[in-house]
Parts: C-alpha cells; sequence; structure tokens
C-alpha cells in the first residue's frame, strides 16, 4: 500500500487551492488557447471552468496522440458476439474515420453550434459520429439505440438538430431490433422538422431510405473530403445527454468542452489507475453517461486501448462472456454495473464458464450504476482475483464523486461503502433543515458548491429547471438525490435514492440496507424492496426476489429465512414481513431497477411503463406476483 497521505494530501488541495489543482490538471490538455482564469464564478450559481480558454475534444481524442507518435497504438476494440465480428481502430485509423464523418456531417449543413442526434447501435461508427460531431465543434446527443420514438420525439424537440445519424438496426440476443420505423415515428411526431437523416445500412437487416431526407451513409462517406478539427470556447457545449426515466419535457445534462476534458484525463489516472500502455473496457452503452465517459473520452483522451462491447453479461453465448472478453483481449480494468455481475452470478453461481479463461492481466474491478451489495462485490472478487471498488457518479457529474482511487491510493474502504470523496468533490449529508447530520445519519448526499471541472454547467435551455431540480433545496449545494451516510472513517455509504428512504412507524429506514441484508443470503441472486402504504405504520417494506439458478427450495422456506435475516441484521423496527419470490427485476437497459414503478404497482397505483425499461412484460409479471402475496393492501 501507498504512502497513506497521498489521498489526503491531493483532496486537500483541490478543496483548499482549487485554482491551483486544476490548473495543475489542465497541461495535460492541448489547447489552441490556454486558458489564463481556471474557474468564473461571477454568475453563480452557474460556474464556468477556464472561461477564456480554447481547444477541440477530438484533437484531445485523436490528433494530439498521432502528433506524439502514437499513431500505431490500438485506440478502439470492437468485440461483438452478436455478429460474431471484431475491429480494431489505431489512433491514426480512428482519427482518419472520424475526419472524413466530420467531412460528411459538414457536407450536410452542420456547422459549429448546431445539434446532431444520435441514434445507433453499439458499432465503431458510433463513436466516429460523436467524435466527429466534436471535431468541427457541433454539439451532439446520443439516444440509446432502440429508445421508442415518442420518447426520441421529445428529445428531437428539445435538441432542435440540424441532422439525425441512425442505423438500420441493433441486435439483441436472439433479435433484431429495426431502428428505422422507430426513427420515422420520432421524426413524424416531433413538431421541430429533422431535414436530413445519414443511416448506416447493416448487413444484419437493411432498411428502406425516406427519398428526400435519408442519406446512405457509406455513399456519403465516399463523397466526402476529411474536416479539420474547429477550435471552441472552453465553455460551448460538447454534447446534451437526457436522463434516463424522465417525465413530460426531458433534462438534457450539457457538458462543456474545457471542464469535461480535464475531468476526463484526471479521472482515467486518479480513479481508475489507467496509464497510456492499458486497455480498458467500460460494458455500458454509449447512450448512457458511462459509454460517454468511460468508453469513449476519458481512455481517448489519456491514450488507452478502449474495448467497445456489442453484447451481455449472459446469453451471448453464455455467461463466460465477460471472462473472455477480458482474457481475449489483455483488460487491465475493467468498469460495468453491479446488476451485470448479479445476472452471471445468477446463471453460473460456481462461474464454471468464467474458470476457462485466464483473466490474470486484470488488476481491478469498478462498479458503479447502482448501490453494490457486499455479496455481489465478494463474489466478483473471488471469481475474478482481482480488488473490486464501488464508486458513485451520476449523469450530472460526468465522473466519479467518491470511490477507491486506484491511480491515487487504495484506502481501506468496507465492502458496501462507494469510497471517499473524490478530489474536487466537497460532499456533505444533509438533514431536511439544511444542518450537516452525524456519522452514520442517513440524509441527502450534497456536494457544496462548485462542483468540480466535468460536471453539468446547467441543463440545456432551462436554466430555471436546473435550479429548481438540483440546487433550490439545499442553497449553496448540488443535491444528489441519493440518500446515506458518512461513517465514523469518512467513507461514503450511498443507499438508495431519496424516495426510497421509506417510514415505517415514525422510523426512517432505507431500502437499499434491506437488500443489502437480503441479498447476502445464499440462494439470493438479487432483490428489490420498496416502500408500500400501509394503514398502520404508513409503509411497509416489501421485497421482490431472484433466486440464483438451480435453488428449488419451498418459497416459503426461503422467505421465512430472509425475513429472520432482516429482523436479525436491522431489527423488529424494519417491520419486514412481506417477499415474494420472482423470475427476473424489471430493469432499464442501463440496468437499473425501476423502483418508483414498482412502488406504484405495490401501492395500487396508476403505473406507466417507464421509455427505458428493457422488457416491459416484466411488470405485468410482478404486478401479478405482488398480488398473491396481497399488494396493493385495500385500504392502505
Amino acid at each position: 500500500m501507498s504512502d497513506p497521505s497521498r489521498y489526503a494530501a491531493e483532496f486537500e488541495a483541490a478543496r483548499d487551492n482549487p485554482d491551483a489543482f486544476w490548473a495543475d490538471q489542465a497541461e495535460a490538455i492541448r489547447w489552441t488557447r490556454p486558458p489564463t482564469q481556471v474557474l468564473d464564478d461571477s454568475r453563480a450559481p452557474f460556474y464556468h471552468w477556464f472561461p477564456d480558454g480554447e481547444l477541440n475534444t477530438a484533437d484531445n481524442c485523436l490528433d494530439r496522440h498521432v502528433d506524439a507518435g502514437r499513431g500505431d497504438v490500438t485506440a478502439l476494440i470492437y468485440d461483438s458476439p452478436v455478429t460474431g465480428t471484431q475491429a480494431r481502430y489505431t489512433y491514426a485509423e480512428l482519427r482518419d474515420a472520424v475526419a472524413r464523418f466530420a467531412g460528411v456531417i459538414r457536407d450536410q449543413g452542420v456547422a459549429k453550434g448546431d445539434r446532431v442526434i444520435i441514434y445507433m447501435p453499439m458499432i465503431p461508427e458510433a463513436v466516429i459520429a460523436m467524435l466527429a460531431c466534436a471535431r468541427i465543434g457541433a454539439v451532439h446527443s446520443v439516444v440509446f439505440g432502440g429508445f421508442a420514438g415518442a420518447e426520441l420525439a421529445k428529445r428531437i424537440d428539445d435538441a432542435t438538430p440540424t441532422l439525425v445519424l441512425s442505423a438500420s438496426c441493433g441486435i439483441e440476443p436472439g433479435r433484431v431490433v429495426e431502428y428505422k420505423p422507430l426513427l420515422d415515428t420520432g421524426i413524424d411526431l416531433a413538431e421541430h422538422k429533422v431535414e436530413r437523416c445519414v443511416i448506416f445500412q447493416r448487413d444484419t437487416q437493411r432498411c428502406e431510405l425516406v427519398s428526400g431526407r435519408d442519406i446512405d451513409w457509406n455513399e456519403a462517406l465516399a463523397a466526402a473530403e476529411p474536416a479539420d478539427c474547429v477550435p471552441v470556447a472552453a465553455t460551448d457545449p460538447l454534447y446534451i445527454l437526457y436522463t434516463s426515466g424522465t417525465t413530460g419535457k426531458p433534462k438534457g445534462v450539457v457538458r462543456d468542452n474545457g471542464g469535461h476534458a480535464v475531468a476526463m484525463h484526471y479521472s482515467a489516472r486518479a480513479v481508475y489507475g489507467l496509464s497510456p500502455d492499458d486497455v480498458f473496457w467500460t460494458a455500458s452503452d454509449v447512450g448512457w453517461v458511462v459509454g460517454h465517459s468511460y468508453i469513449v473520452y476519458a481512455p481517448l483522451l489519456l491514450g488507452c486501448t478502449s474495448v467497445m462491447y456489442e453484447g451481455k453479461p449472459v446469453g451471448t453465448p453464455d455467461a463466460g462472456a465477460f471472462f473472455r472478453v477480458i482474457a481475449e483481449h489483455g483488460v487491465d480494468v475493467f468498469f460495468t454495473a453491479p446488476t451485470a455481475f448479479r445476472a452471471v452470478k445468477k446463471v453460473d453461481p460456481n462461474a464454471e464458464l468464467g474458470a476457462a479463461h485466464d483473466t490474470s492481466c486484470l488488476r481491478a474491478l469498478f462498479l458503479a450504476g447502482e448501490h453494490t451489495d457486499p455479496d455481489t462485490a465478494r463474489w466478483a472478487g473471488e471469481k475474478l482475483d482481482v480488488p473490486v471498488i464501488d464508486h458513485w457518479w451520476q449523469t450530472e457529474t460526468a465522473w466519479a464523486m467518491s470511490a477507491n482511487p486506484l491511480g491515487i491510493e487504495m484506502l481501506d474502504v468496507p465492502p458496501g461503502s462507494a469510497g471517499r470523496p473524490m478530489p474536487g468533490y466537497d460532499i456533505r449529508v444533509l438533514a431536511p433543515d439544511g444542518s450537516e447530520v452525524g456519522a452514520d445519519e442517513m440524509g441527502d448526499i450534497c456536494v457544496k458548491l462548485p462542483l468540480p471541472p466535468g460536471c453539468f454547467p446547467t441543463l440545456w435551455q432551462n436554466d430555471a429547471r436546473f435550479r429548481s431540480s438540483y440546487l433550490d433545496e439545499f442553497p449553496g449545494y448540488y443535491r444528489s438525490g441519493d440518500a446515506g451516510y458518512f461513517d465514523a472513517a469518512g467513507n461514503v455509504w450511498v443507499m438508495s435514492r431519496v424516495d426510497d428512504i421509506i417510514n415505517v412507524a415514525g422510523h426512517r429506514l432505507s431500502t437499499g440496507m434491506m437488500e443489502e441484508v437480503i441479498a447476502d443470503h445464499a440462494d439470493v441472486a438479487e432483490v428489490a424492496v420498496v416502500g408500500a402504504a400501509d394503514a398502520d405504520k404508513g409503509q411497509l417494506p416489501v421485497a421482490m426476489v431472484v433466486l440464483k439458478s438451480g435453488v428449488t427450495r419451498p418459497s416459503d422456506e426461503v422467505i421465512a429465512e430472509l425475513v429472520a435475516l432482516v429482523r436479525d441484521r436491522i431489527g423488529p423496527v424494519a417491520a419486514f414481513r412481506h417477499a415474494t419470490l420472482v423470475e427476473r427485476l424489471p430493469k432499464t437497459r442501463s440496468g437499473k431497477v425501476v423502483r418508483a414503478t414498482l412502488r406504484q404497482i405495490a401501492d395500487g397505483k396508476e403505473w406507466n411503463t417507464p421509455a427505458t425499461i428493457d422488457d416491459p412484460a416484466i411488470l405485468t409479471e410482478i404486478e401479478a406476483q405482488l398480488a398473491t402475496i396481497g399488494y396493493p393492501r385495500r385500504g392502505g
């Protein structure tokens, strides 16, 4: 273990002298006009980092490395078990592909500051499209491929794009998702009229092009000339990313160019412990913030090799897929969601399929996206024989608010904790009146303003909603919407969303804490706990439990053990008595359980299928299963 003062020194430097700290980090970036000011706080709470700087993000991701003599280094590995194909791009090859496609979008009338919506599957062309937009100063907004037409229409109306980039289809295990009908529906429903689309035709399934609007990707590429990098202000937007699960007008998180480039480069080194010689694999989708930050921008800004995976943790072809990719591509650091390893553990509890692959190249596994229960972390760590690091961040922040910083020093972080605050984040846990709570006391997890570089400066064309959604509840702080606490050692425990704190007979309890206890049972693969209305106690916890494959014990027996476990670990105050066994949990495509919808079902309220849900049929199955244990409780 390294000198225990390293983390404290770096954290205190960022806290006590942020101008000097972030000026040092900005030295790693190539600026066309270096900034002379680090932070502009004159319009607080709208803060701007490196306000007089000028750069190009794509230049920093690609051209800078080629100019430094690293053009032959592999930048991107594409691994697609759903199509049985792989591809590799060196930095020079990726730069050339991006420059040529930047010429395509320039030829369609896209200029600096214009918006481009990217609606594509996990293929290299999606990365090329993102970087091509950045190269000419256009603002990209990636919408998860396969999103419903009505949801796509909302994003078209909010971003008002000049151009849409898409593909003929996406490929899931056992099915092909036709994108074109969804795209056409979204364009038809939107009030903002899109006049041009560039469509990539996949060999698996091609689509009909709309005459006068749609352009074939490869035909346009053949006729295009490469485009040079266009310098932009550090405060100009790089992308807009809409938060998942929103209703009504979506929230478009804005990411700037300068602060984002500095933060991504810093976090790749400090949080993930990466160097330019490393292979970094993030098993996510470019439609989510994780894919933006750690499939595309951070690895390429640092000069790493990034793995792009078009597949699933199980089913493509089996539960050994993650292990195979790590071994085959020599992955040094791996980042995924805990729900992915729960899926692997459920299907292959002893990781027998994974054991066939030599994963000794791996140094660490990072988990984020949902609270990581200690049982899942232990299981993954044992099977991969590496430290497992839970860390916490959000779409709004773009990088970790708390972690165990592999690149600074490995701290003594207990399982279940999301680590320590990262340099740049002044995290506080607040009571409803805005006062700080003591150690081990639950509260709202907030960050004292200003947020560090990389975090969103506002919402797209909606400063008022930025204030009301994030700042007004606790003036001077960013309200994360997550609930948790600090322990006595200064570790952050993120237990649930604020909405998932339930009130049982006057006691505020975390459903995440109950999930952690239940997940520790030897037969449990994963679990979701929600608070359901109760006439006597206000709310009662209700658990939906997925068992590991091969468990055949009577359900009543297992549930009785779970009830006893919660009573023993948390106490009778939890009043936990109601659970049901289900085949699977309803999740978004990014792997998050749709707990708000489960609460509505348990309470007997009207509910709508979330736009981001992976398989809508699961909700009807859950509704029927809850009815077998008396939910909703009439009169509750």
